[in-house]
């Protein structure tokens, strides 16, 4: 870890300027959420808000949504899910609409799958039908050799479903800006995502949740990490890999993404609750395990959060020393990412919902909206 860290990168003073600026960034705030009746959340303040911006990304959103062959009301809800949006709130380091349609489109496919594959039994997913068509993206996401007649039949597969079209299409996109190893970064972080879609999809099968901490383990590998993992393609350079991978920046992105996914599942309890097959949800996995109310476990989860979050910072500070301005930049991506992501699910319409009624104490716990 020393080695790398804090080996000889040759930025000189350039370096030292960028960690001199970082102690007059933008910094972390308590803000209240949801109805505004639980405690507030500890999070970095959002660095941008430019609607028009945000809509330039959606509309060429939409249009590429179309091209992939979604329609209808797949469509539309796509339109409104705002992820032009997500992506402008959460790469305030750039300002090319091309850029950031990279974010745009893969967190569209990425909310699709979930959504279509994983989660909305009333759109189709199933817990069965999950690891296969898993398996198909991983196809779309990093084509497979050449094999002979049996390449025909997969190739007609990833044309005949919008959602595989969507990610091969945004990987391509991706592949324009990003080096191989960032791509294959990204494509590695998806798969090992899917590692806990199919924890999750076992668990609504059989009806057999999880605690909470097993629960919170396979969270944190289908978090907002896989987002995370855009930071650098979208701001326009690299963190070497020897940087991306090396423990304490790996542990400061899991816990961006763990508790920026916490954030979602703080604003999606209703509708995991609600589901014919329950979703995994934390307030709703510790609920269960200590037989609280949902206020209760609600506290809990704001407060794993925002240790979470104040452990990000610690480790953060720490590593400002590091002369290196491709690791600060995606140090302050991180951070970016968890201010803007907490902005995003307090103003999109699907987290608006009423409050959930407490389930009675014979019911099993709802479970990665």
């Amino acid at each position: 870890m020393t080695d790398i860290l804090f080996g000889p990168f040759g930025l000189g003073t350039s370096a030292a300027r960028v960690t001199s600026q970082l102690s007059h960034d933008p910094a972390y705030v308590q803000r209240e959420w949801g109805d505004g009746t639980a405690s507030p959340l500890y999070t970095p303040v959002v660095e941008r808000v430019n609607e028009p911006l945000a809509e330039e990304v959606n509309r060429r959103l939409v249009a590429w949504a179309a091209e992939c062959g979604f329609e209808g009301e797949n469509l539309e809800l796509l339109g409104k899910a705002g992820f032009g949006k997500l992506a402008m709130l959460t790469h305030p380091d750039s300002d090319d609409p091309d850029h950031l349609l990279i974010a745009a489109q893969m967190n569209a496919a990425w909310w699709a799958a979930d959504d279509l594959y994983a989660d909305d039994s009333e759109m189709g997913a199933t817990p069965t039908a999950l690891p296969p068509r898993l398996a198909l993206v991983m196809a779309a996401m990093d084509p497979v050799a050449p094999a002979g007649e049996f390449t025909a039949p997969l190739e007609e597969a990833l044309r005949a479903d919008p959602i595989l079209v969507a990610l091969r299409s945004g990987v391509e996109h991706m592949s324009r800006y990003g080096s191989a190893a960032q791509i294959q970064r990204v494509n590695y972080s998806t798969f090992a995502m899917f590692v806990s879609w199919n924890a999750y999809a076992a668990w609504r099968y059989t009806g057999e949740y999880p605690p909470a901490w097993e629960y919170l383990a396979a969270r944190q590998h289908d978090s907002f990490y896989t987002s995370m993992t855009l930071i650098d393609i979208v701001g326009g350079y690299e963190l070497p890999a020897t940087m991306f991978y090396d423990p304490k920046i790996r542990q400061a992105a899991f816990q961006a993404g763990t508790a920026t996914v916490l954030v979602n599942d703080l604003h999606s309890v209703e509708k995991d609750a609600a589901d014919e097959n329950p979703v995994c949800n934390m307030v709703l996995q510790i609920a269960a395990d200590r037989d609280c109310s949902l206020q209760e476990a609600t506290e809990a989860t704001v407060e794993l959060h925002n240790t979470i979050v104040r452990d990000f910072e610690a480790g953060h500070r720490n590593l400002q020393a590091v002369p290196s301005l491709e690791l600060q930049r995606f140090l302050r991506g991180l951070r970016a990412w968890m201010g803007g992501g907490f902005e995003w699910h307090a103003t999109n319409p699907r987290y608006k919902s009423k409050p959930t009624p407490e389930p009675s104490s014979h019911e099993e716990p709802p479970a990665a909206d």
